[in-house]
């Protein structure tokens, strides 16, 4: 490995992707010399960058709610008892009725999913209850 590593601040995506690619040189460095000093500095400056230009969205509750079900090898059917029923199970996850708080004690009892993910605002909002379409008027024939 090289111990003239050229390290400076990363301003731009062409900084970052150079700063990566050292890291990826210097990976196998041993921690207290020069390249492990280098690694070091080069992977918190890195850390910054992508903490500043690159913020983590918050989690879907539905699509938290969806994976978890995947992770413990359930299915939708699972959610009937803490949700309440499978029209009430769909509507949820369609996207169309939103976690009352009720279902969000019961869900993070249940499938131990954090209060903040449940809370957060869905990526697609659940849309106010649908109306019926109301019924054609039926033609009278005389």
């Amino acid at each position: 490995m090289s111990t003239t590593t050229r390290i400076k601040p990363i301003h731009t995506k062409a900084d970052h992707a150079a700063a990566l690619a050292t890291i990826e040189r210097l990976w196998d460095a041993k921690p207290g010399t020069p390249d492990g000093d280098a690694l070091e500095v080069l992977a918190t400056l890195v850390d910054v960058y992508e903490r500043e230009h690159t913020p983590i969205l918050p989690a879907d509750p539905i699509e938290a709610i969806e994976f978890r079900l995947e992770q413990q090898g359930k299915t939708r059917k699972d959610l009937l008892p803490i949700l309440g029923s499978r029209s009430r199970v769909a509507e949820v996850l369609g996207g169309v009725r939103p976690l009352s708080r009720v279902m969000m004690v019961r869900v993070h009892r249940e499938l131990q999913i954090p209060y903040d993910v449940l809370m957060a605002e869905p990526a697609q909002p659940a849309s106010v209850v649908r109306k019926r379409k109301p019924a054609r008027a039926r033609s009278v024939r005389a």
